[in-house]
């Protein structure tokens, strides 16, 4: 018995130190964010530019590629548009008469050859302007949902751009981790994310710690004493994004390795 009881102390002197190693839990201040974060669309034309059409409100759910706005510039540039087809319909046309007209030898090659040449012209007169109407429009790089509109029609584009989105079908927290605790943090593990504003704390798991070392964003009660705390932000990707999804930016606790 004294020989178990003593093995089972030696076992238990060597194990300890590991179970207490993994026993720790990092708490931390954090936000919510959407998968990707948050996501100004200022426009192809960038500042300046005046919203012609808003075609979506707070709150609306996006395609990647749906129009969220068109600008001023959108009628003079689809006028343009509209102008180089009709002459690409028109080279063409000539160019189809006259390859009809080589048949009975009516017609001479090097005519021929200048009209097709006139075709490759207005081909690339055409993609020119249809790229010019693209920058009066502005399109959604990915589905997600509209979360706030900073211009409407008759404003100017401002350094807010037109719309912020986020992809709200995936939600995270941020952690901002002290530099001294990242340590304890690894890829897979749990995490408890709470706030006043949350009516039971959600649960996730670490997805990615990050590579960069800088200066805390979330303040917390003592905002001088944080403001030079050096920290790494954690992804933690959510378990329950519905809680979450209209509360972006939104301060909240994590513990991580409960």
């Amino acid at each position: 018995m004294r020989v178990i009881a003593t093995l089972f102390f030696a076992v238990s002197m060597v194990f300890s130190p590991l179970l207490a190693a993994q026993a720790v839990i990092v708490s931390s201040l954090g936000r919510i964010e959407p998968a990707g974060g948050v996501v100004s669309l200022a426009g192809p034309s960038g500042l300046g530019s005046v919203i012609m059409e808003l075609k979506v409100e707070e709150g609306q759910m996006v395609k990647r590629g749906d129009v969220i706005a068109t600008l001023d510039s959108y009628p003079v540039r689809n006028a343009e548009l509209a102008r180089y087809e009709a002459e690409l319909e028109n080279a063409l046309q000539q160019l189809n008469r006259e390859k009809k007209l080589g048949r009975t030898m009516a017609t001479s090659a090097s005519k021929i050859e200048a009209l097709e040449l006139g075709v490759k012209s207005a081909r690339a007169s055409r993609a020119a302007a249809a790229a010019m109407l693209e920058l009066s429009v502005v399109k959604s790089p990915a589905d997600a949902q509209i979360l706030t509109v900073h211009a409407r029609p008759g404003e100017r584009v401002g350094v807010e751009g037109v719309v912020e989105i986020g992809q709200t079908d995936r939600m995270y927290a941020v952690a901002e981790v002290y530099e001294t605790d990242i340590i304890h943090v690894k890829p897979g593990q749990k995490a408890r994310i709470s706030s006043p504003a949350l009516a039971t704390p959600v649960t996730g798991t670490v997805e990615r710690i990050g590579l960069k070392v800088g200066k805390m964003d979330v303040l917390g009660m003592d905002p001088i004493a944080e403001a030079d705390a050096r920290v790494i932000e954690v992804d933690i990707l959510l378990d329950n994004t519905d809680a979450v999804k209209t509360l972006t930016n939104l301060q909240v606790e994590v513990e991580i390795g409960i």
